[in-house]
């Protein structure tokens, strides 16, 4: 029977130098390394050539749970038996592991700016999303009302692929009717169906969901308060997952484009200036436990450059200056390090108070959420049923459709497979006619509330329903009591359906 093994000299390096900056054994960052890579890799991890690292002792790193060691590795391989050389020797599944998940910590220690205290809290995300994607395949199949004639119940069967091909939803109607009572209903409901396991970030642009204090507990929901009480979002939106010089150039022209969507005034020598602005606070911050700047560094290096130019102040250090001084994202110093991932929390970010910037602060985040839904496995499906992990929720959305916001339109054409959602809450469907994305197109739910003004053709875009059809409804929709909607209906045989929509106070009173 083998007692020992010897690891990669390139994983003795990684826990050697881990032992040196979170302070736990060798022994212990080897398991941690021998689990991640089980999970990540499973039974393809590839064989390790290499014996000229350390030596581990069998005693050392099996301890008393051989027998849990053994079930773990049966379960992911699928096989009772193994040898002895097979479980723990140079040639073992043990060691290939062990290998296999240093290079992984390696990994996740620079993309959380080397700091120990933020890889410990990745690898907690990092187990909390495997039993995640674990649990969840359930269906999400929401009660939102009654028709108004037969009183028949509807229920929206949200993540059901058989019968929709996304999940995308849109809820229309003039303030007052309702729809955000509904929009809560759902969220609430999907957060208890789900057992708290589908996230959402919610942009409160009104501030009355804030205060919602019914909601919050219900949902379980984190509030964010911008401008209010010193209260900033633990957000840094210049992390990475690598910090070499392409990945930098690119997340700083990324930056300056979405700076001049959001900003007329910002034109070709202002993104310029940003980006190179942005470039020289990251190499200023090169080689720190935390690689990545914040809004101080940018207006530091761009205030000085425009100095040393004789440059008068413009439009673009009037931005970087509020978003520096209002202090709404993390910056360094702050007691609490930033968040890991944002796709893994329930959080509401109240944007009501801000007079300027509330779109720059939305697609900075949305920005943030795309990154880290482009680095994940496909959600599962079980049954037809697809899981979701995370929904983008954008209350008065009229104010920020008209944004060319790249990384929004990235979510609604890619989130489907990655289990991201966008809800959006806005007063007409005229709002999502938009010449450079079609927003209706990819809208799986839509529920129309009273409006005024609607145009025919966004109806028939809408609903997907016949030109006649459309007119006929542009009046009635006008006419529609609080809480009665118009929506696509379930039945092939028609063309829509008209219900009156459950309220959050009904349902949660």
């Amino acid at each position: 029977m083998a007692d020992r093994l010897y690891t990669s000299s390139e994983a003795d390096e990684v826990l050697s130098a881990l032992r040196f900056e979170i302070k736990l054994e060798k022994a212990t960052l080897a398991r941690i390394a021998f689990t991640l890579s089980l999970v990540k890799e499973g039974a393809k991890v590839a064989p390790s050539p290499s014996f000229s690292g350390s030596e581990m002792k069998r005693p050392t790193f099996i301890g008393e749970d051989e027998v849990f060691i053994r079930t773990l590795i049966a379960h992911t391989y699928g096989k009772r038996d193994f040898s002895e050389d097979e479980f723990f020797s140079n040639r073992s599944i043990v060691k290939n592991h062990i290998d296999s998940g240093a290079t992984m910590l390696a990994q996740l220690f620079q993309e959380t700016g080397r700091s120990g205290e933020a890889l410990i809290r990745r690898l907690v995300d990092e187990v909390e999303f495997a039993g995640r994607r674990e649990q969840l395949g359930s269906g999400l199949d929401i009660f939102i009302g009654r028709t108004l004639l037969q009183r028949t119940e509807l229920l929206m069967e949200l993540n059901n692929t058989a019968k929709h091909a996304n999940s995308h939803l849109a809820i229309m109607g003039k303030p007052g009717v309702g729809k955000t009572q509904f929009l809560l209903k759902i969220l609430t409901d999907i957060r208890i169906q789900s057992n708290f396991q589908t996230n959402f970030i919610y942009f409160d642009y009104k501030g009355d969901v804030v205060d919602n204090t019914r909601f919050l507990e219900l949902a379980r929901v984190q509030p964010f308060r911008l401008l209010q009480g010193g209260q900033r979002l633990p957000i840094n939106p210049f992390i990475l997952p690598t910090y070499d010089e392409q990945t930098i150039n690119v997340s700083a022209r990324e930056k300056a484009e979405s700076f001049a969507s959001i900003n007329s005034k910002l034109g070709v020598v202002q993104k310029g200036a940003l980006t190179e602005a942005i470039r020289a606070a990251y190499a200023k911050r090169s080689g720190s436990a935390a690689p990545y700047p914040d809004f101080p560094d940018i207006l530091e290096v761009a205030t000085t450059s425009y100095e040393d130019d004789n440059k008068k102040d413009d439009s673009l250090i009037e931005v970087l200056r509020d978003l520096s001084d209002f202090e709404l994202f993390w910056r360094h110093g702050s007691d609490e390090p930033p968040m890991v991932r944002v796709s893994n929390r329930t959080i509401l970010i109240d944007l009501h108070a801000m007079p300027v910037l509330k779109e720059l602060v939305a697609y900075l985040v949305i920005e943030r959420l795309y990154k880290e839904m482009a680095t994940m496995p496909d959600s599962p499906v079980t049954e037809d049923r697809r899981t979701i992990r995370t929904i983008l929720v954008i209350d008065e959305a009229h104010n920020y459709l008209g944004q060319k916001n790249i990384f929004l339109q990235r979510i609604i054409r890619e989130g489907r497979s990655k289990g991201v959602v966008v809800f959006f809450a806005s007063q007409s469907p005229n709002d999502y006619q938009q010449k450079f994305f079609n927003f209706q197109e990819l809208l799986e739910f839509a529920y129309i509330f009273q409006c005024d003004g609607v145009a025919p053709g966004s109806v028939q875009d809408i609903l997907g329903c016949s030109s006649k059809t459309a007119k006929d409804l542009q009046t009635e929709i006008s006419r529609l009591e609080p809480w009665q909607v118009v929506a696509r209906s379930q039945e092939k045989t028609e063309e829509f359906v008209k219900f009156t929509a459950e309220a959050f106070y009904k349902s949660y009173s």
